[in-house]
């Protein structure tokens, strides 16, 4: 809570979180938006054990990163936190399914079977699981990605712009694919997007500006996103972000920052 990220000294000073406290909650699609450097990326990277907070608390389900050394960190991410980034990451010369167990083998963890089974047909990929990335089209690679990020069975994955590299119709089926994964599994999903049409796919958006959390939309649509995001005026930010900052969600098996 009231997480606070500074870089630099002095007059090279950028607070890129400045008092932010907001939750993740277990089992919903949230995505994070706002104005280029308003923090939002910065976000995520704490949120999820990638960067370390100059000051506040930041949490996966009851357990504060803060607390934990290097190697503590490390298994956390491997064990409870998926990604899935704009690039797809595949490792070209593996399969498919190669791609999608790799950090569970990796880790030298057993494989839940049952869990991959039911996730390869979440994400339609029955029929290409011998297929190598170069065989596959961009839509397809980052639905490997989806299923590699939930493969280890993690209690949140984070998104970065995870539709950046595709065409509008490959973007809307990853999108649906987040969506209904977080619906089927009861996972956390957090999506860090520029895109008013792909945070219509979230079950809410929180807005960052100049550091701070400044609104929260619950249902959003593309338009209403979209209006939301003509709103900032670093003029009028300080007004609307005073009331708004110190708000939270309940973070369940989530995230809180």
């Amino acid at each position: 809570m009231d997480a606070v990220k500074v870089y630099g000294r002095g007059d090279t000073e950028v607070r890129a979180l400045d008092g932010v406290s907001v939750g993740f909650p277990a089992g919903r699609f949230t995505a994070i938006m706002g104005p280029s450097g308003s923090g939002k990326s910065t976000l995520m990277h704490c949120a999820a054990g990638l960067d370390t907070l100059t000051s506040g608390s930041a949490l996966i389900g009851d357990t504060e990163l803060s607390t934990l050394d290097d190697r503590r960190l490390t298994l956390l991410r491997r064990e409870r936190v998926g990604f899935v980034f704009q690039a797809f990451n595949l490792i070209p010369t593996l399969t498919v399914a190669e791609n999608i167990t790799l950090p569970t083998d990796l880790a030298g963890g057993a494989r839940d079977d049952e869990w991959y089974d039911a996730l390869i047909d979440v994400v339609g990929l029955r029929d290409r699981l011998h297929h190598r990335p170069s065989e596959l089209s961009g839509g397809q690679q980052q639905r490997v990605a989806v299923a590699r990020a939930f493969a280890g069975s993690p209690d949140v994955v984070f998104a970065d712009e995870p539709t950046g590299n595709l065409d509008s119709r490959s973007g809307e089926e990853v999108l649906r694919l987040l969506g209904s994964t977080v619906r089927r599994t009861n996972r956390t999903v957090v999506m860090v997007t520029h895109d008013p049409v792909a945070a219509a796919h979230a079950d809410e958006v929180v807005f960052l500006a100049d550091g701070r959390l400044v609104d929260r939309m619950p249902d959003p649509t593309a338009e209403r996103v979209l209006d939301r995001l003509k709103d900032f005026d670093p003029r009028t930010l300080g007004a609307s972000a005073g009331g708004t900052s110190a708000s939270g969600g309940q973070a369940g098996a989530g995230v809180r920052s």
